[in-house]
């Protein structure tokens, strides 16, 4: 069996170069391939660097770790590193191999690196449970800024300004922007409660759009109301129950 190899995500210097000190100690065959200050970065090397473990901070600058733990989902076996013990039990609940609380302990490191040896055979867990945390994790009232969406074999961090609109495809929801589509695993139920609702109105039990990124609004001769779009060709069919919004417009 080749030599595990890991990911560390810790937007602080010191803590990293802590984290990666102990590990050299306590497992030596582990090769560190790849370190990230920030969860873009961290998003990045998973797709450039396939690593086997992601040691992941909780909270880092853009992307927060809960958000990277979806690009990671099933991808990898992931270990939170946290300092906030409110995350720690549900994030190991939610299928992460493991949580380590700041500051580090090469005692509590030890076990970790036992539960991570003995899972090196097994398939990564699948995260999507983490969505509640991340929800929990957001900031007094912040609204969604950005999703982390599939195209081929890619995984691309779309910021919500560049969307033209969602649509639900069954159990994903496709991101619609002036360039293309990708596919995110979230529901449009759950996208309509973190959007702003200021910016994204919901126009159809399938659809939020992005009023920044409306045309025009037309109505054929039974009174229905459809949105044309700026830079898109698609006409966006408005239900009846949501024909209210553009009572202004």
């Amino acid at each position: 069996m080749s030599a595990a190899t890991a990911i560390i995500a810790e937007d602080e210097t010191v803590l990293r170069n802590e984290l990666r000190g102990i590990l050299a100690g306590l497992w030596p065959e582990l090769a560190i391939i790849a370190e990230a200050s920030d969860g873009f970065a961290a998003a990045r090397a998973l797709d450039e660097d396939v690593p086997d473990i992601l040691f992941l901070d909780i909270q880092m600058p853009g992307m927060t770790g809960l958000e990277v733990a979806r690009v990671a989902s099933g991808r990898c076996h992931v270990v939170f590193v946290t300092a906030y013990d409110r995350y720690a039990v549900s994030a190991f609940e939610q299928g992460a191999v493991d949580y380590v609380m700041k500051p580090f302990s090469a005692g509590r490191l030890g076990e970790t690196v036992a539960r991570l040896k003995s899972r090196m055979r097994e398939k990564p867990a699948n995260l999507d449970g983490i969505l509640g945390l991340l929800e929990k994790a957001r900031k007094g009232g912040d609204h969604l800024r950005w999703v982390t969406a599939s195209q081929g074999n890619n995984v691309n961090v779309i910021t919500v300004d560049q969307i033209f609109y969602f649509r639900a495809e069954n159990k994903y929801t496709t991101v619609i922007t002036a360039d293309g589509e990708a596919l995110i695993r979230r529901p449009i139920k759950e996208l309509a409660e973190a959007v702003d609702p200021n910016v994204f109105w919901q126009i159809h039990r399938s659809t939020l759009v992005n009023i920044n990124a409306i045309a025009g609004v037309t109505r054929d001769f039974r009174g229905r109301l459809s949105v044309k779009l700026k830079q898109r060709p698609e006409i966006l069919p408005v239900s009846e129950t949501y024909a209210h919004l553009f009572k202004q417009m």
